[in-house]
């Protein structure tokens, strides 16, 4: 099953421990997270169900390039990682 982990910044706002779903694409994986965390959704994406802008999302050591959708495919050796982007100058 694929896992989805959160970073430790994320955990000083809301319960978010790791997290093995069925699914297999991002979208997916994170509607199954949010059935059972739903205030983390607000966190993660936006009103229209997009990433947010400070949200980064890898699968696989890679980043997501689907903001959108989540339509990037997940194997059940999956590892997502959740984690908020660093900006700024």
């Amino acid at each position: 099953m694929p896992r989805v982990n959160f970073t430790a910044n994320l955990n000083r706002h809301l319960d978010c421990p790791v997290v093995d779903v069925e699914a297999v694409t991002l979208g997916q994986a994170l509607e199954a997270v949010f059935r059972d965390n739903p205030r983390l959704r607000g966190y993660v994406l936006d009103d229209q169900n997009r990433v947010r802008q400070h949200i980064t999302i890898f699968v696989d050591s890679r980043p997501i390039c689907d903001h959108n959708d989540l339509s990037n495919p997940l194997d059940p050796a999956s590892e997502v990682f959740v984690m908020q982007a660093l900006s700024g100058g």
